[in-house]
């Protein structure tokens, strides 16, 4: 990958010097929503079975999420939220590049690796593959997958570390 790509006469950097401990976070997150989708689908086979019981409060139930978070802006047209979730991608490879912390390039490869595994999915089955659901008595949590997670706790270690970095500078808590 070249480091740098001209653009209007701006110059865009996509290299830093945590770049590939990102990237291998990345590649982590992506492997394992993709395995795990894999399982689900084509071992267990959850898209013709009714849903698995794990425990009394998390069970297996397959969902195609054909839009954003919680289904939002859901479209049998998923060839804009490819292209919306390259760009974003494209985005926090810059964000990346400029990485200071391990923290940051962890969080921010997390989310890459969850936004690649997430339009993968729409790519190849025209919605997202969901299967893990939380509930407990009558009160249920949407359904996500492993991609969602990294994405969750990138987005939260992201937060986290801005803190931490604020606390270090003198700032604001």
């Amino acid at each position: 990958m070249a480091d740098t790509v001209q653009e209007d006469g701006v110059r865009v950097a996509f290299r830093g010097p945590l770049t590939s401990f990102g990237l291998g976070v990345a590649a982590i997150a992506f492997a394992a929503d993709q395995f795990t989708k894999w399982l689900i689908l084509s071992v267990v086979n959850l898209d013709e079975r009714w849903p698995i019981e794990i425990t009394s409060f998390l069970d297996f139930r397959m969902a195609w999420n054909e839009g954003v978070s919680y289904s939002l802006f859901a479209t049998h047209r998923q060839g804009w939220l490819i292209a919306l979730s390259l760009v974003l991608t494209l985005l926090l490879l810059h964000w990346l590049a400029k990485a200071t912390t391990r923290t940051s390039a962890l969080a921010l490869g997390m989310v890459i690796g969850g936004a690649l595994g997430n339009a993968l999915d729409r790519y190849l089955h025209g919605a997202v593959a969901d299967f893990v659901h939380f509930h407990l008595g009558g009160w249920s949590w949407y359904i996500f997958n492993v991609a969602d997670i990294a994405i969750v706790v990138g987005v939260i270690v992201m937060i986290y570390d801005s803190f931490r970095i604020e606390g270090r500078k003198g700032g604001p808590n």
